[in-house]
């Protein structure tokens, strides 16, 4: 796997995602909502979108993302965002690779 399938991953992704997307609470998550609601006088809707930021940006700080886009589709975020590899960025996929054992006979 690669960037294309990754980005083609993430626009099959978002095209399945409603205007509304609706998800179902366990009880725990109903009481943690209420908590977070309550304390901060903000209504689900931006509580959910806050939840899902601090997620992101929580596994993008602590190197998660990357690990499992790494081995999902070997590539990291910084590649996605780039819109290519490292070795395209550097152009080593350009060059063949050195053949180390004949690099020193004569």
């Amino acid at each position: 796997m690669g960037l294309d399938e990754l980005e083609d991953a993430v626009g099959d992704a978002y095209a399945d995602l409603d205007e509304e997307t609706t998800v179902e609470l366990d009880r725990e998550s109903r009481n943690e909502l209420a908590l977070l609601a309550a304390a901060f006088g903000a209504d689900r809707d931006e509580l959910v979108r806050r939840g899902v930021h601090a997620l992101f940006r929580t596994t993008v700080d602590t190197g998660d993302l990357d690990f499992n886009l790494r081995r999902e589709f070997d590539v990291t975020y910084d590649e996605y965002l780039a819109g290519m590899t490292y070795d395209e960025m550097t152009g080593r996929d350009r060059y063949p690779q050195r053949d180390d054992e004949r690099r020193y006979q004569m």
